[in-house]
């Protein structure tokens, strides 16, 4: 697996899963209790889907199996044409990532990959992301706006500020911009295509964009989710993950 391309597999890890911005009036002071985001709730998770991953240098797409056991493993593997390329296996200690093309191997700390994004990344901020549900959890000194259709959650996490627009009739979140406050690094997320996933609902398609610079310059990758599969329960669901003797670490 190529740098760009391992890059790629990271942020679609970190920030798995358009929506139309809205140029209204905003009005202050909206009352806090009026806001109560839903979050999808499960003991497993399972689903599918097809990625466009995009960089300035290629596209390509794969398809993507991934399961997820609350607060505890997110397992997924990616193929090409029915061939199987990678895998990764995240828990709350340390994100591995196969690749069976290259026949190697790499493994992340969330304290490299902060560092590497300039944002605080986590077990719990990587599984609310793909789930659709709130990245930072809400505090008291939590700023809520409301623009029309829609609620402005603004928060601050070191020095990465972060505003959630909220639908007000779903309560579901539609979109995610998280910016640090002294470098052009930026990460936005934005989730459609809600569909009931048990008694929730859940973004069956997502687009995210991060910018962030490197020595070459300001870089942009952009990933496409398509779900066409995602369900939630209680039957247990299996983790498999091995690496082979012969593979390579990186």
């Amino acid at each position: 697996m190529s740098k760009p391309s391992l890059l790629l597999f990271i942020t679609i890890i970190t920030f798995c899963v358009a929506c139309s911005k809205k140029t209204v009036s905003p009005t202050f002071g909206t009352p806090k209790s009026t806001l109560n985001i839903e979050e999808i709730d499960f003991d497993y998770f399972q689903g599918k889907a097809r990625m466009i991953l995009r960089d300035a240098n290629k596209e390509r797409e794969v398809k993507a199996n991934i399961r997820i056991r609350k607060d505890s493993v997110i397992w997924m593997t990616f193929s090409v044409i029915g061939v199987q390329g990678g895998k990764a296996l995240i828990n709350k200690d340390s994100i591995t990532i196969v690749s069976n093309v290259d026949k190697e191997y790499y493994v992340f700390d969330y304290a490299e990959l902060s560092k590497r994004f300039k944002i605080d990344i986590n077990y719990r901020i990587i599984q609310a992301a793909m789930l659709g549900n709130p990245v930072i959890p809400r505090e008291e000194t939590d700023e809520v706006q409301q623009e029309s259709s829609l609620y402005l959650l603004k928060q601050q996490t070191g020095d990465v500020n972060v505003v959630n627009y909220i639908n007000a009739a779903s309560q579901k979140i539609e979109k995610v911009e998280m910016k640090e406050g002294n470098s052009s690094n930026s990460l936005m997320i934005n989730y459609s295509n809600f569909q009931p996933v048990g008694n929730k609902i859940f973004p069956y398609n997502g687009t995210i964009n991060l910018f962030y610079k490197t020595v070459s310059g300001l870089l942009n990758t952009t990933i496409i989710f398509e779900y066409n599969k995602a369900e939630v329960g209680d039957r247990e669901l299996k983790f498999p993950f091995n690496i082979p003797k012969r593979y390579e670490r990186r």
